[in-house]
């Protein structure tokens, strides 16, 4: 078997380098080497992930090869599988988490042995949405800079990812040894949440609507409740809405009685909510949370992410009742440290609500479930062991 690919470790009279020789030494003695192929789930047709043996990324300069060891499934993840929204074949998986195992020629900033996690998107900083925080807009930050193979898309899915030059330089957060590679899949998703939130502009006092309390619907409801807001959620599933009540949601409403918008209502002076975050793709859910949105309300649609489903509401919600429909994708380079301090300094409760792991061999059984959860899933993991 190869040997790791490492970076150069520098001139032999450098102290520092002799140092970053020693550690990379030893991590290769724990890591091992790094084969020339790997397991990988990749998708291959509409709503089929297969396991397959594929190559390990090479590593170039300014890129670094992690060994993952746990991925997040996210939403998108199920949209582009089970909506076919992207042509296969493509290792997706986004919410990354694992250890540095080789670092091409020129990278300083991480060694062989770091703990790591990844984010797949970085902004170049310079271009006109960059200059305008609109960083997801951004045609570098649309160029995925994590990848298993094929197509880049992520990659979590499969044993080793590799993060491209821009990638390594400014989307890699190194995680302290308190923090597991579970939690720190969680540090992708978070800094999309808090995004979404401070776009919501969600304040001390205000009155909050989370509408689903699916996994987004719980992390975007613990981003919240760190504002101080007075918050409710609505879900038909009772124990996702009793799940909501241990995360901070004062009430909790099944919106299939077709009553949500009365009970914001009695609860706000007959006004609505202040701020509706939707993390329900449903369009009829866009529809009600308007409603349960008082005039001059937000309303943050988070789910609403895909390139066929159209929305219809009334235009008075908007043209008369000044109502704002507003919407956030993906990350934000600027809280990127913001929001990893949620999770590594363990300021909400994020295992709180993964029910499910599935090592590779069964990631298509993880997969059918995130695509069809039950009242008992939530959040899903795919685990590398």
């Amino acid at each position: 078997m190869p040997k790791p690919r490492m970076a150069s470790v520098g001139a032999s009279g450098d102290s520092r380098a002799m140092s970053r020789a020693s550690t990379t030494l030893e991590a290769e003695r724990t890591l091992g080497p790094i084969p020339k192929t790997m397991r990988a789930g990749v998708y291959r047709e509409k709503g089929v992930v297969r396991v397959e043996e594929v190559p390990v990324p090479e590593v170039a300069e300014g890129e670094v090869l992690i060994k993952v060891a746990a991925c997040g499934v996210c939403g998108t993840d199920i949209k582009k599988i089970f909506h076919a929204y992207i042509p296969p074949p493509q290792i997706l998986g986004h919410e990354v988490a694992g250890t540095v195992v080789a670092t091409g020629r020129g990278v300083r900033k991480w060694k062989v042995g770091d703990r790591v996690m990844s984010f797949h998107h970085i902004p170049c900083g310079k271009c006109f949405y960059c200059e305008r925080r609109l960083f997801s807009q951004c045609k570098q930050y649309k160029t995925t800079g994590l990848t298993g193979g094929f197509t880049p898309n992520g990659g979590g899915f499969a044993e080793y990812v590799k993060a491209m030059p821009w990638v390594a330089e400014r989307g890699i957060v190194a995680l302290p040894d308190n923090v597991s590679f579970e939690e720190a899949t969680f540090i992708e998703p978070i800094n999309t949440i808090l995004k979404a939130v401070q776009k919501a502009r969600v304040t001390a006092g205000e009155t909050v609507l989370i509408a689903g309390c699916g996994p987004i619907g719980l992390q975007l409801l613990m981003v919240a409740n760190l504002q101080g807001a007075r918050l409710y959620t609505s879900d038909p599933m009772a124990v996702r809405r009793a799940k909501s009540l241990t995360l901070g949601a004062l009430e909790s409403f099944d919106p299939s009685d077709g009553k949500l918008v009365d009970h914001i209502r009695a609860r706000t002076e007959g006004r609505g909510a202040d701020a509706v975050l939707v993390a329900v793709a449903h369009p009829s859910v866009v529809v009600d949370t308007l409603a349960a949105a008082r005039p001059g309300g937000r309303v943050l649609l988070f789910a609403a992410n895909d390139p066929v489903t159209r929305i219809e509401f009334p235009a008075a919600a908007v043209g008369i009742d000044e109502k704002e429909i507003l919407g956030s994708y993906s990350a934000a380079v600027d809280i990127q440290e913001a929001g990893a301090d949620l999770v590594l300094k363990k300021k909400l409760p994020v295992m709180d609500i993964v029910t499910h792991r599935f090592p590779l061999a069964r990631i298509q059984e993880g997969l059918d479930l995130a695509a069809k959860p039950t009242a008992e899933s939530l959040k899903i993991l795919i685990t590398h062991t």
